[in-house]
C-alpha cells in the first residue's frame, strides 16, 4: 500500500486520514510522510554502496528543522547555499565533514562564518570569489578545502529558470576557462584545491544530461590532474526529477497525461553515472533535494467558493501563491485531488487563491472532480520548494506543517499568527 494514496474514497498519508488533519490543524496545511522521505534518501544511499560517497541533502528544497534532523540522523551530508542554511544544518546535527557550501553570491561575512564552522568544502563559482576566500583564510590563518564549480554548457532539458549548466546561466566557471581557473586557484594561499563541482539543473527526467555531465568530467578531471592540481573529489550536484503527474490514482479521478509518467529513477541514472566516474578514483558527493522530499509532501487547502463567469469556472481555495509559488513562478504542474471523493463527475476549472494577483493560481484549465465549498483538496508533490518559497505577501501568515509517522502526527511548524507578520 502506498504511503500517500487512497483507501477506498479517502486520501491517507501513511495511516492518517488527511481530511481529519485538515479539520484538526486547519488549512492551508503542509503534510509530510516521514517514511517516504527516509525511503527516498535510502534509495540514493543504496545506489552509492561500495563507493567513497556522500549523499548531501540540498536544504534549499525544504529546510524544516524536523526533516533536517531526520536526514542528519540517517547520516546524510548537507548542501547549503547561505549562512542561514549552514546554521540550520548545524542545529540539526549534520556533520561539518559532510557539509559543502555552494552558491554564486557568498558574502564576506558568510565565508568567515563557514570558515569558523570548519565545513568540508567551499564550492567556488568565480575568480573573484576565489580571491575573497583566499583573503579570508589568510586573515584567519587557516586553510580550507575548495572545489570549483564548472559550467559545462550542457542543457538539462528542464524549465529555463532551473537550468543552471548553460554558458548563459550565472552559475559556475565556463568550461573553456576552467583549467586556467584551477591552476590559478592552486596558486592562492589558504586554498586546498581538491574537487570539481558540477550541477547542470533541476527536475531532470532523463539520464542523458547526467551522462553527458559525467562524460565531461571523465575527460576534464585527468586534464586538471595533469596540470598538477591534485583532484580527489567530485561533487556531481543534484537535479534528479520526480513525477508531478498522476501522483495518486483512483478510478474516480481524471487520469493525467501519461507521457509525463516516464521519469528515470535516481538508481538507474546513478548506475550509468558511476560506470563513467568510478574509474577516476575520486570520492563522489551528490546533492539531491527535490528527489528526497517532493513526493513526500502535499498542501491541503479548503474550497471557499465556486465561481462561474461567461468564460470559465473558478474553484477559489484558501491556499495561494504565498503558500505554493511554483505554479505562478514556473507554470509548474501539481496534481490536485479531493481529500474525500464524493462524485465521479468532473469539470474544467481554474484553481485560484485569495491573493490580489491574476497570477495567483494553483492550476489552470484543469479537469477535476466537482468540489463544493467546505471540502478539502490536496495539492500533491509539494514537499520541495513549497513552504521554502512561501511569503507574507498580502500579509498572509504562513501555514502549519505536520509530519506523519504511521498513525502518529507531529506538528513540526506552528501556523503563523498576526503577531508573526
Amino acid at each position: 500500500m502506498p504511503l500517500i494514496g487512497y483507501r477506498e474514497n479517502s486520501l491517507y498519508c501513511e495511516d492518517v486520514l488527511v481530511a481529519e488533519l485538515a479539520e484538526e490543524y486547519g488549512t492551508p496545511l503542509y503534510v509530510y510522510s516521514r517514511n517516504r522521505i527516509l525511503e527516498n534518501y535510502r534509495t540514493f544511499a543504496r545506489a552509492l554502496e561500495g563507493a567513497d560517497a556522500v549523499v548531501c541533502y540540498a536544504l534549499k528544497a525544504n529546510s524544516n528543522p524536523a526533516i533536517l534532523k531526520m536526514l542528519a540522523d540517517e547520516g546524510a551530508g548537507a548542501d547549503v547555499v547561505s549562512s542561514g542554511e549552514l546554521h540550520l544544518a548545524g542545529k540539526a546535527g549534520f556533520a561539518r565533514a559532510k557539509t559543502a557550501f555552494a552558491g554564486v553570491g557568498k558574502r564576506e561575512d558568510e565565508i568567515a562564518y563557514a570558515l569558523d564552522q570548519g565545513i568540508a568544502s567551499f564550492n567556488v563559482e568565480s575568480l573573484p570569489e576565489l580571491q575573497l576566500l583566499s583573503l579570508a583564510t589568510v586573515r584567519k590563518n587557516v586553510k580550507t578545502r575548495v572545489s570549483l564549480r564548472i559550467n559545462p554548457d550542457i542543457d538539462a532539458q528542464s524549465h529555463p529558470y532551473i537550468t543552471t549548466g548553460l554558458n548563459t546561466n550565472k552559475f559556475g566557471i565556463e568550461a573553456s576557462k576552467a583549467l586556467e581557473a584551477f591552476t590559478y586557484a592552486a596558486s592562492l594561499p589558504g586554498l586546498d584545491v581538491k574537487g570539481v563541482h558540477i550541477h547542470i539543473g533541476s527536475q531532470i527526467i532523463t539520464p542523458d544530461p547526467f551522462v553527458a555531465a559525467a562524460k565531461f568530467l571523465a575527460d576534464f578531471v585527468p586534464k586538471v590532474q595533469s596540470a598538477g592540481v591534485d583532484i580527489r573529489h567530485i561533487d556531481f550536484g543534484g537535479g534528479f526529477g520526480v513525477p508531478y503527474y498522476n501522483a495518486v490514482r483512483h478510478e474516480a479521478i481524471p487520469a493525467e497525461d501519461g507521457m509525463h509518467d516516464a521519469i528515470a529513477s535516481p538508481a538507474d541514472i546513478l548506475v550509468q553515472v558511476r560506470q563513467i566516474l568510478d574509474p577516476l578514483g575520486c570520492s563522489l558527493w551528490l546533492e539531491p533535494g527535490r528527489a528526497i522530499v517532493a513526493d513526500a509532501g502535499f498542501l491541503v487547502t479548503r474550497v471557499l467558493y465556486h465561481k462561474e463567469t461567461s468564460a470559465k469556472k473558478f474553484l477559489i481555495v484558501d491556499a495561494a501563491m504565498t503558500d505554493l509559488l511554483r505554479p505562478s513562478l514556473y507554470n509548474a504542474h501539481h496534481q490536485i485531488v479531493p481529500c474525500e471523493i464524493s462524485t465521479f463527475e468532473h469539470e474544467l476549472v481554474d484553481v485560484v487563491g485569495p491573493v490580489c494577483e491574476s497570477g495567483d493560481f494553483l492550476a489552470r484549465e484543469r479537469a477535476m472532480n466537482k468540489m463544493h465549498p467546505g471540502e478539502y483538496a490536496a495539492v500533491m508533490t509539494a514537499g520541495a520548494y513549497g513552504f521554502a518559497l512561501s511569503s507574507h505577501y498580502n500579509s498572509r501568515p504562513r501555514p502549519a506543517e505536520v509530519l506523519i509517522n504511521g498513525d502518529r502526527v507531529r506538528i513540526v511548524r506552528q501556523r503563523e499568527t498576526f503577531e508573526d507578520l
